[in-house]
This record gives structure tokens, sequence and C-alpha cells, in this order.
């Protein structure tokens, strides 16, 4: 089946505004080509070469943009860890927040590496992808009924807030929450920042420590199945793969820098709300 020029855009767009966004960039992914329908619904479906193929490459954009945005962030914790391990100060504030994203990245990483096929085989189906939405808003819901609730408090130090905030024991519990983002549907981000406040950290603490632990998952997915990317199919589709690419790096960093903005004063209720009712609709439709 071929793929055009317009398939591209679309998925790229849509990578790139869901990647970071609480409402599951997978469960979209599959749900929106089965409501589109037609050849697009067929091409996702096929899990063809030219699908796995754009969908590594909008990936790595994304990633692309996540760093970007949080690239002093990046720079200062892993500089900082460095001078950390050289001169034996393990308990300085870089090499600890970065310790805490390692551990609740191994998890993750390694169900994904396990599983992550064999779940997206078995429920990703857009009947499945509905159903999970859905328990992605009720997840969303329950962590905000039970956070805390600072929701203003800004960050003076976002690493210090961390490392002050963060323990070994919830770094474990926000990794194997991140785990349950396997299912199409929930959310990463969601689960994670979810789990950060289920374990008592603030808005601001909880989103800032999820948007730390994106890109190495992101990465990490994508580095899998890097070499998918040196084939003689994607030379063929070089230019709908570069197009895909530009369109998911531009939205993943238009999405990030808004969604910053908004956790410093803001909840997740609209998005629970949003999965809640597209989960249901999206249910009734293809069951």
């Amino acid at each position: 089946m071929d793929f055009t020029y317009s398939q591209a855009i679309i998925i790229g767009f849509i990578q790139g505004i869901t990647e970071l966004f609480p409402i599951s960039s997978l469960g979209h992914a599959i749900l929106i080509p089965a409501w589109i329908g037609g050849s697009f619904r067929d091409f996702i479906s096929d899990e063809n070469e030219a699908y796995l193929l754009i969908t590594i490459a909008m990936h790595l954009a994304s990633s692309v943009a996540l760093f970007l945005v949080f690239r002093k962030r990046w720079v200062r914790l892993i500089s900082g860890s460095y001078r950390a391990i050289t001169s034996r100060n393990y308990q300085s504030t870089p090499f600890r927040v970065l310790g805490y994203i390692v551990i609740a990245t191994i998890p993750v990483g390694f169900l994904g590496l396990a599983f992550g096929d064999y779940f997206q085989s078995i429920f990703g189906k857009p009947q499945y992808s509905a159903l999970f939405l859905v328990l992605n808003g009720l997840l969303l819901i329950t962590a905000e009924r039970l956070s805390r609730r600072d929701v203003a408090q800004e960050l003076q130090d976002s690493d210090s807030e961390i490392d002050r905030r963060v323990s070994v024991k919830t770094a474990v519990a926000i990794g194997f929450g991140q785990s349950l983002a396997l299912f199409a549907g929930i959310s990463r981000f969601g689960v994670t920042m979810s789990a950060g406040l289920l374990r008592k950290l603030n808005h601001s603490v909880a989103s800032d420590f999820a948007f730390l632990l994106s890109l190495p998952v992101i990465v990490g997915a994508s580095i899998v199945k890097l070499p998918e990317l040196f084939t003689t199919k994607a030379n063929e589709l070089l230019g709908q793969i570069f197009v895909g690419s530009i369109i998911s790096f531009i939205a993943t960093y238009i999405s990030v820098t808004f969604l910053v903005r908004w956790f410093k004063t803001k909840t997740l209720y609209p998005f629970a709300v949003y999965c809640l009712v597209f989960g249901v609709l999206s249910f009734l439709r293809f069951t």
C-alpha cells in the first residue's frame, strides 16, 4: 500500500501533539485512523513496513524537540553528575536526580522489551484502545482527587525540589506506573504524573519529573528499532519520512512548551474529561 505525504502529515501531527499530552499517543495512533476509515485505517492495521518506519522517525523527532525544550536541564544534570562521580560527591543534586531518572526508567524499559510487542499484538485494536483510554481518564481523575492541593506552587529550583521530594521508593513506583502505558490508550506521561501525585508529590514536581522521564523512554524505544530506518524501503519513503518527522518535531515542541506552562497552575482534569468522552464514543463506535 502506498504511503502518501498527506498520511505522513496527519500521523506526524497526531504523534507530536499526543506524545506528551496525557491522552495516549499510541491510543490515538490506533483510534484516529480507525475513525477516518478507508485506506488510512487499512494502512495502520496492516502493520506494514512503511508505518513502522514513519513511527520510528517521528519518535526520534519528538525526542529531539523534547531535548531542545529541556536542553539546559539535561546539560546541567549530566555535567553535574560527571563532576559528582569524579569528585565522589554522590550526594550532589544532579547526581541524585539523574539516579532517580535511571531508576524510574529501568522497569518500563525491561517490561517494554519483554512484553511491548506482545501487548500491542493483543490489545492494539480500536475497541481495546478506547477502553484503556476511559481507564486513563479515570486514573487521571483519581490521582487529582487524592493529590496535594498546592497546584499553583511554581518551582524555584526544579532539580533541588525533585531531589528533596522524590525518593528511591517513589522513583520505583513511578517506573512501574509507566509500564501501564504498554497498553494502547494509557498515557505514559499521564500515568507517570498520576503516580507522582499518588506518591504525594505536588503538581509542579510531578509534572517536572514526568517531563524529564519522557526523554530516555522515547529515545530508548526508538533506538531498539533504529536499524529499521537503514533499509531499502526507508530510502524509498525518504521524502514522506522527512515531512512526517518535521511535522512531529514542530507539534511536539509546541505541545511541550504549552504543557510546561499549563501544569504550573492547572490540573489533569480537562485531559481526563477528554479521555472519558473520546474513549466512550470510540468504544461505542467500534464494539
